[in-house]
């Protein structure tokens, strides 16, 4: 699916909410709530009059990774992006250059056996393509070094910094990428990315649903890095929905609650546990789960992401929960708007009509 839309440059969020103003909170961005073709303007902060008693959020608990480490090959600095760990041992990284701006452009990958230095003595090897086809991301193998707690893990605790696009204005520390909902997972693992419609929430905005009635279920699913210049699909990422939270969602559905999805994430991961009688169970491991209008959706009611670029493959998911003719509609109504986009800006609330 591709917008016929264009997104100004001026409408790309630069820095958080809070960071607009004085007295400002994550809270204070623009929800956009599509019911059907039918529109309304809110702030987030309104969450909890929108939904009701019986509703359920589904939330990705992933913490986001200091993943941008600088690097170089000969006298060539480069920044790398640690995306995703294989089961091997072996990272999925995308190498980029440094743009001068502090953030970073397109570079292509390998070939297989480059080295790549790192700080603290660490020297990534690159291997094999992770997709046949693509040079983008590589698998690579990181020996030696001195991170703190060792391994990639200690490397990127130790000298990364998290991953930031040229929209951005500036640098910022890793807690401005953490949700409310991330948790420390074991071994370090975590998202190249941060899973960024969860973002506006605050604790007292989470106390306020719950007091409302709304319900909570929490699943896991480590993002890789995006494709932020060709749009490529998502690729295989690992998962994990806990058994209390597949019957949390199984409930809710039979007792007549929507079941709402909090970023494409959590529908990822939550879409990957559903059987097909459309019953979630505990499940992990991982997943190339790409959910389009064809396959549908068997779980989610609704949605809230953010704003995606035109040509984003998340707007296949966004068609397959709302419908296109309610994508057009609402994102004709977000430029009218002037809604801001990207990880940093508003957000858009997909409900049933």
């Amino acid at each position: 699916m591709t917008l016929a839309v264009r997104v100004p440059e001026d409408l790309s969020a630069r820095v958080p909410a809070e960071q607009r103003g004085p007295g400002r909170g994550r809270d204070d961005v623009r929800l956009l709530v599509s019911r059907g073709t039918a529109v309304a303007h809110h702030v987030f902060r309104e969450l909890p009059s929108l939904l009701r008693a019986g509703d359920l959020l589904v939330v990705n608990t992933s913490p986001t990774l200091a993943a941008a480490v600088d690097g170089r090959i000969g006298h060539t600095r480069v920044v790398v992006h640690f995306s995703t760990r294989g089961d091997d041992g072996r990272w999925a990284v995308e190498l980029r250059d440094p743009d001068g701006r502090g953030t970073t452009r397109a570079r292509a990958g390998g070939p297989a056996g480059t080295p790549v230095r790192l700080a603290g003595g660490a020297r990534l090897v690159l291997e094999e393509p992770l997709s046949p086809g693509s040079g983008r991301l590589w698998w690579a193998r990181v020996e030696g070094g001195t991170g703190a707690g060792g391994g990639v893990p200690g490397l990127l605790r130790e000298y990364g910094r998290p991953i930031r696009y040229s929209y951005t204005e500036r640098d910022q520390p890793l807690s401005v990428y953490q949700t409310v909902f991330a948790l420390a997972s074991a071994g370090g693992a975590g998202s190249a990315e941060m899973p960024s419609a969860a973002r506006p929430f605050t604790a007292g905005l989470v106390a306020a649903l719950v007091s409302r009635g709304v319900q909570f279920a929490p699943v896991t699913l480590h993002t890789g890095v995006a494709s932020a210049e060709v749009h490529e699909p998502p690729y295989p990422e690992r998962f994990a929905v806990p058994e209390a939270s597949a019957r949390l969602i199984n409930a809710a559905r039979a007792g007549g609650g929507r079941v709402i999805g909090v970023g494409t994430t959590a529908v990822r991961a939550v879409e990957s546990a559903a059987g097909t009688d459309g019953v979630v169970r505990a499940r992990e491991g991982w997943t190339d789960l790409v959910v389009t209008p064809e396959r549908g959706v068997g779980v989610v009611d609704g949605l809230l992401t953010g704003l995606h670029e035109p040509e984003a493959s998340h707007l296949l998911m966004l068609e397959a929960v709302a419908g296109r003719a309610a994508i057009d509609r609402g994102y004709d109504e977000a430029l009218r708007g002037r809604y801001l986009w990207h990880e940093f800006g508003d957000v858009h609330l997909l409900l049933p009509s």
